[in-house]
């Protein structure tokens, strides 16, 4: 039984998430926050294996939680709850030490996907995310770390596609040549970068600002 805290201002949206979980029969819904403050109280009783939290609340937000959270529980995985208007808080998560998002539009697969993947691999980005995120070169050397500036350009324009959410065969018929060859440059990147996976290097990518969301 994995147990879970749902921290989330909108009352009606956590009795019908805690419903939904629950009846899997996988799930324990152990507390509810409706603010970060609260979340924070309800850890020094009881600490949860996921916290689900929100990025807008009242009192003190989900940037806020994530950031204490992060250094009092460092076990304790995260996993955003986000909506479209979100992204430019991305960044900041990240920064918090946040490694799962998920968009609160999501379908119920996709959020027992994400509470595996968390669960197992430690992080979990949504592809419909993904698919809003665009490359961007940094001309600041300065936000850019010295794994960033050992990436060729090759392997800078296949980390875009990455980020765009392509798989190698569309990433190969991109660049004209093979999916073997994307991923020996894929394994190239996640060396130089010192990712585990795929996701630990999107996360890289953007904590770093390589890549920017779109809003557009």
């Amino acid at each position: 039984m994995i147990n879970i805290i749902i921290a989330d201002d909108h009352r009606i949206f956590r009795e019908g998430l805690k419903e939904l979980l629950q009846a899997s029969g996988k799930y324990e819904i152990i507390a509810e926050a409706a603010n970060g403050l609260e979340l924070i109280e309800k850890l020094a009783i009881k600490l949860p294996d996921i916290i689900l939290l929100d990025i807008s609340m009242p009192v003190m937000d989900g940037h806020q939680a994530a950031q204490i959270i992060s250094n009092k529980y460092p076990d304790v995985h995260m996993l955003v709850l986000s909506s479209y208007g979100d992204e430019t808080s991305y960044y900041k998560m990240i920064e918090a030490g946040v490694k799962g998002f998920i968009l609160k539009e999501s379908s119920s697969s996709e959020l027992e996907m994400a509470l595996v993947e968390i669960c197992q691999n430690g992080s979990y980005f949504s592809q419909e995310l993904l698919r809003r995120i665009i490359f961007k070169s940094d001309d600041k050397a300065k936000s850019v770390s010295k794994f960033v500036n050992d990436l060729s350009k090759r392997e800078m324009e296949i980390l875009k596609y990455i980020c765009e959410g392509l798989s190698n065969d569309e990433i190969g018929l991109k660049l004209f040549i093979s999916p073997r060859t994307v991923e020996i440059h894929k394994a190239h990147i996640l060396e130089k970068t010192h990712s585990k996976n795929t996701i630990n290097m999107i996360l890289y990518a953007i904590k770093h600002k390589i890549v920017e969301i779109n809003l557009g």
